[in-house]
């Protein structure tokens, strides 16, 4: 099911959620919907859902204008954080809710309600736990027993709401390896929402960083981390650096003194970002410079905060040095990046 929104606005009375969001999704993907508390991916997953209707724009599911249809008729699949199991009911039951609480005319019979049920206990492999109740399960296995009965009323769309938010991270690294063969399998299109990088960057197939209301990129895992699009982009995704230059006639400046850099920025006071790890450290030569203020162990390296000597108040750097590299607290270093962005 190929999803299409198109110019979407939604407003909660005067504060504006969504700003003329537009996004395509192909059938059978699986899309990441990544950014900080407020910046619109819950919303946006809502409105996709049925369960909020925009102000503005539309929502396609196929060619079909889905904008106004509510969570029955459009036929999404929801999984929410908090698992939201009836605590009464087996996990048999739970997984064939949505089926038996069809009306007569299109619930299927017991027979095959049965069928399809103990055929996604056992995709999500909890087969032999069919009547255990939720209170008897880990929390990774409540969250796949949420996603079973999502996907027992055979959705057109299946949307993921921080489905392992309240899991431990040895849990959830092991449901996020799981879901992605999950979805290989199936082949539905689904959305999630997550704040957490790694989560978005190891399972989508493509991710929409979102800020503020607004899409600030979508593309893959690689796009995402190594081109991003936007100084939001750049210190939202993966550990980054940041510092204050000069820009003229595509040459780089620091405090006023050259770095050999170019760049193609328009002219102008800017930022340049960098990874930790992409820094060469120089002996001579144009160079960024400052004092190691402190420094920690992070395996095969040393994490090195750097007093870039921009006064009072402004951001630390911090490089990543070899574990090889003689250096101590109040160390002159010089380094430049050899992968940077300017913004």
């Amino acid at each position: 099911m190929d999803i299409r929104i198109d110019k979407i606005r939604k407003e909660f009375g005067d504060f504006p959620a969504l700003h003329d969001v537009s996004l395509n999704i192909r059938s059978g993907e699986l899309i990441a919907l990544l950014g900080p508390s407020g910046s619109g991916k819950t919303t946006l997953l809502r409105l996709v859902a049925g369960l909020e209707f925009p102000s503005q724009g539309r929502i396609l599911f196929g060619e079909e204008d889905a904008s106004w249809k509510s969570v029955q008729e459009r036929n999404v699949g929801f999984v929410f954080q908090h698992y939201a199991l009836f605590k009464h009911m087996t996990v048999f039951d739970n997984v064939a809710f949505g089926l038996r609480v069809r009306g007569s005319e299109n619930r299927p019979p017991k027979a095959e309600i049965r069928r399809r049920v103990e055929e996604l206990i056992d995709m999500v492999q909890l087969s032999g736990m069919e009547s255990r109740y939720p209170g008897q399960l880990s929390g990774g296995q409540r969250q796949r027993v949420a996603l079973a009965r999502a996907m027992a009323i055979e959705p057109r769309v299946l949307l993921l709401d921080e489905p392992f938010g309240a899991l431990d991270a040895k849990v959830r690294k092991d449901l996020r390896k799981w879901l992605r063969e999950f979805h290989d399998r199936t082949g539905h299109t689904t959305l999630f929402v997550t704040h957490d990088q790694e989560e978005a960057l190891e399972l989508a197939d493509r991710v929409v960083v979102m800020s503020q209301g607004k899409i600030e990129q979508v593309g893959s895992a690689d796009d995402i981390y190594d081109r991003p699009q936007s100084a939001f982009v750049f210190s939202f995704v993966g550990d980054s650096a940041k510092l204050p230059v000069t820009v003229a006639n595509g040459d780089v400046s620091f405090k006023g003194a050259p770095t050999g850099l170019r760049t193609s920025t328009p002219n102008g006071e800017k930022h340049i970002f960098f990874r930790p790890r992409d820094i060469v450290l120089q002996d001579d030569g144009p160079a960024f410079e400052g004092r190691i203020l402190s420094m920690r162990r992070l395996a095969g390296a040393r994490i090195a905060e750097i007093d870039a000597g921009l006064g009072e108040g402004a951001e630390r750097v911090e490089i990543e040095l070899p574990l090889g590299v003689p250096a101590e607290q109040g160390s002159l270093i010089r380094f430049l990046p050899h992968r940077y962005a300017i913004f």
